[in-house]
């Protein structure tokens, strides 16, 4: 197949930034197709219309889908992502799925019916390419939600021509979720008993959504290269490593890249002032106008930051376990995030214990994570495990130095800073122990306070690198490559 052959993709995701969010899979699914709309390619986004979208669309049509004993009616709806780089000829466009029984409701997430609402969108998403001209070479399905696409374009549509040489690329952009619910889920989705097997969709009991992209795509792919390694394998596969070892052959591994003008300093509109690495003094501006927003005292100290759901998986039970040692350093500690009640009162508590030193936000402020990126000097991410993470590179696109454990897509972004040898771009540490992590902390602090022209070249070293999908884009081009190449053989 020729190299240079420009692909027709439908990317499918439940979250498209800047339409709707709640992690990076957003990110993701609002600027990869951006990347790869800049080198050619005809990539169209697919994804619900929730009731939180009030950006301008216009009608493109509407058709029934039957949904067991109902008939639903899917209104297309049509929006763009566009940026400063791009023309307006070239934006991505993104169709909006819309019925106003499943998305007409508060919130992406976590309803009663949510199985359905996905089943409904995934026969949605096949039912309207014909409708709207619009025949991919490549369907590219991300995470639980979108993974039954898979099977039913090859189960439901295998006899209908416009359907025929359809591939499929899944992607796992984190295997915990997996979008498991009760046996009556095959009805929903119109899938005959005899797939509800082990073998096939049943998991524990459950119909499976993920197992049903791992099993039925023509290519599967996960967000980094050591991410596709651990999950197969006990620790690490979240029960699925056996399914996910029979299909190794085609399973990929590409890390995450970040957008380059949403994520720069030198562009970015929140931050209190513009910054490379030929102006690396106006970071320390950046750091003052943080302190002061923060309520912290303005003063040349290392400045922690952490930007995460406050969940379990991000290892924030280690910086519970040696708080007060980490503490009782001349430093200061910002955390912004929700998530579990547990974790958020627990840095509600730090704060109140250590108020001249940390300072707590538990909400999403698009603005004060922008400027904790530039203005923070370190940026702590001990998680337990991680498929690729947005956050490390996004902190080093700042200069803002990571301090991680070797896990996941953190194992092929971090490499461990040597003294010694000058080589390293942030600090990690393997275990997962809190002797570990603040090892790597106490490191970094070390650099900083007595090593300052050796943290300078450091930050330097971190804000001239590439970060941005270009070059990872490329590698998605070769597996939709690959994915076709399975198809027509």
């Amino acid at each position: 197949m020729n190299k240079k052959q420009s692909f027709k993709v439908l990317f499918v995701s439940a979250e498209v930034a800047p339409f709707a969010k709640s992690g990076g899979l957003a990110d993701v699914a609002g600027s990869l197709p951006k990347t790869l709309v800049a080198k050619g390619h005809d990539v169209r986004i697919a994804m619900p219309r929730y009731k939180e979208i009030k950006q301008d669309m216009t009608y493109v049509t509407d058709f029934s889908v039957k949904m067991q004993d109902t008939i639903q009616t899917c209104i297309v709806r049509k929006a763009q992502i566009q940026d400063q780089a791009m023309q307006q000829e070239n934006g991505v466009t993104v169709y909006m799925i819309d019925n106003h029984h499943y998305f007409d409701r508060d919130g992406m997430y976590c309803h009663f019916d949510d199985a359905e609402r996905y089943a409904f969108f995934c026969k949605a998403v096949l039912a309207m390419l014909p409708k709207v001209n619009f025949k991919p070479d490549v369907i590219h399905c991300n995470d639980w939600q979108a993974g039954p696409i898979t099977f039913l374009l090859k189960d439901k549509y295998k006899d209908e021509d416009f359907y025929q040489q359809i591939a499929t690329v899944f992607t796992i952009h984190n295997l915990q979720y997996q979008g498991t619910y009760g046996r009556e889920t095959i009805k929903a989705l119109d899938i005959d008993e005899s797939y509800f097997t082990p073998e096939q969709f049943e998991f524990y009991g459950q119909f499976n959504f993920i197992k049903t992209g791992i099993l039925y795509g023509d290519i599967i792919n996960t967000v980094s290269e050591t991410y596709a390694k651990e999950i197969q394998t006990p620790e690490y596969g979240e029960r699925l490593q056996d399914v996910l070892r029979i299909r190794s052959s085609d399973l990929y591994g590409i890390v995450n890249g970040i957008d380059a003008r949403d994520f720069n300093p030198a562009y970015d509109t929140f931050i209190y002032k513009n910054y490379d690495a030929r102006s690396m003094e106006n970071k320390k501006l950046n750091k003052s106008a943080l302190q002061k927003s923060v309520h912290l005292p303005v003063k040349d100290v290392p400045v922690l930051g952490l930007i995460h759901r406050l969940v379990s998986q991000k290892g924030l039970d280690l910086i519970k376990q040696i708080e007060e040692q980490i503490l009782r350093h001349d430093l200061q500690f910002i955390v912004l995030g929700v998530g579990d009640p547990y974790y958020e009162e627990m840095f509600k508590k730090m704060q109140q214990k250590y108020p001249t030193k940390v300072a707590t936000f538990i909400e999403f402020n698009e603005a004060l994570a922008h400027n904790i990126y530039a203005g923070a000097d370190m940026f702590l991410m001990p998680s337990v495990f991680e498929p690729c993470g947005l956050g490390q590179l996004i902190s080093l696109k700042y200069g803002t130095i990571p301090i991680v454990r070797h896990t996941g897509g953190l194992i092929d972004t971090i490499q461990d800073f040597n003294i010694s040898t000058h080589t390293g771009n942030g600090f990690a540490f393997s275990e997962y122990a809190s002797e570990g992590l603040l090892d790597a902390i106490e490191r970094a602090i070390d650099v900083y306070t007595k090593h300052p022209q050796v943290w300078t070249s450091l930050v330097a070293a971190s804000l001239s690198a590439d970060y941005s999908w270009e070059k990872q884009a490329n590698k998605y081009v070769q597996i939709y490559g690959k994915a076709v190449e399975n198809v027509l053989n």
